[in-house]
Formats: C-alpha cells, structure tokens, sequence
C-alpha cells in the first residue's frame, strides 16, 4: 500500500532534486557537462536525491510535477540574468505567474508537489540581481508557498549574492547589488563572484546559510 501525501508528509518522505540545462553543449561555456558531473557529484555526497537534465522548462516542470514524494529542495543549475532564469533560449521570469501564462498551471502542478517549507533555489547568474530580481523573489515565493534563494552576481566556481527569501517577505538587499554597469531599473553587466563580494559560497556549498534568508514581513 502507498502512502498517501499527508502520509508521506507526516512521515518526512521527502526527495531533494537538482534540474540542470543540459542545452549547454555547443555555446554559452558549454557548461551542461559540468552541471551533469557537478550534480553526479552532489548525489555521491548525499546531498541530493535525484537529478534531471532538461531542454525546456515545460520539461522540468512536468518531471517536478510527477514525483511522487513531496520536494524539499529544487536546486536549478542554468543560465540566467535579472530576474530571470534560462534553460537553453527558453525563459522563466515573473510573467510565468500570470494566469494567461503557459507556464501558469505548469507552477500551479509543481506547488502542490511542495514539502512543507521548500526551498527553490536558482544557481543562476544575477537572477535576483536589479529591480526584477527582487520582484521575482518576491512574488515567486508567494506564489509557491515555498522559500527561494538565488544570486545577484555572474556565478562560478565563487558564487557571490546569494539571498534567500521566505513567503510573506520583503527582499532586504540592495537592487543595486551585484551591478557593474547600468542601474537597478536598466542593468547592463554585472560582477563577477569574488571570495571577498557579499553573500558568497563556492560551487561545492551545498546549503543556503539560514541566516541569509531575508526576514522582514511585507
């Protein structure tokens, strides 16, 4: 007999995944080899349960939405840039919330796959970096009912303005940080990670410190 999702709830049968693009071969650092090895590597340290390379987001949304475990985490390894997160040309930003949006009851279906006090975290370039970063933090974490983290500065090996944010809360960083060149409303370039910027882990963090999720109530 399986247990049914408050069972599995109750009984904390919960699953930690990572979703990588795995588009990047060919361009853009052709990264997706060392996303699929990087996560190869989470596996073997036990810090993630399952992972899946995906050419779309309807395609990670589908395989979010048919686990059958509750997720706790959601680590996404891709591209991105002010609040926004890419797999391939392909883009997520705040107008996925909107009920005339395709990808609307996509998320819908991924909400209700949620463990209680999830996390969704975008290991992403700048995706909460300028205005739009913190207002796709903000609503994107409402709208799940889930806690989101992401980052503020080009990523790599260093990955450097990483905030964390909870529903009902209010983004406490700066819209200005991380920014090189433009302003908070027009971004145009931003920093590169340092071991001396703001908010930084190294690729082999596994964990969001819980001190960096922002706890004002909106």
């Amino acid at each position: 007999m399986h247990a049914s999702r408050r069972d599995r709830d109750t009984l904390g049968f919960v699953t930690r995944v990572i979703v990588y693009d795995r588009t990047c071969v060919r361009s853009r650092g052709r990264l997706s080899p060392i996303w699929a090895a990087g996560a190869r590597m989470y596996r073997s340290l036990g810090r993630t349960d399952d992972i899946v390379g995906v050419a779309s987001w309807s395609e990670a949304f589908a395989w979010l939405a048919g686990r059958r475990d509750p997720i706790s985490e959601i680590q996404y390894w891709g591209h991105g840039n002010w609040g926004a997160a890419r797999v391939g040309d392909d883009v997520l930003d705040a107008r996925a919330l909107m009920a005339t949006h395709p990808s609307h009851r996509e998320l819908e279906a991924v909400r209700e796959r949620l463990a209680p006090d999830a996390l969704l975290w975008f290991r992403t370039c700048e995706t909460f970096g300028a205005r739009a970063g913190r207002e796709l933090a903000m609503r994107l974490a409402d709208f799940l009912g889930a806690r989101v983290a992401g980052h503020t500065y080009v990523i790599g090996f260093h990955q450097s303005g990483l905030h964390g944010l909870a529903p009902g809360t209010t983004p406490d960083w700066s819209p200005n940080e991380g920014l090189a060149e433009g302003t908070a409303d027009a971004p145009r370039r931003a920093k590169s990670s340092r071991p001396w910027a703001a908010r930084t882990i190294t690729c082999l963090t596994g964990h969001v410190p819980a001190a960096w999720f922002a706890g004002t109530i909106g």
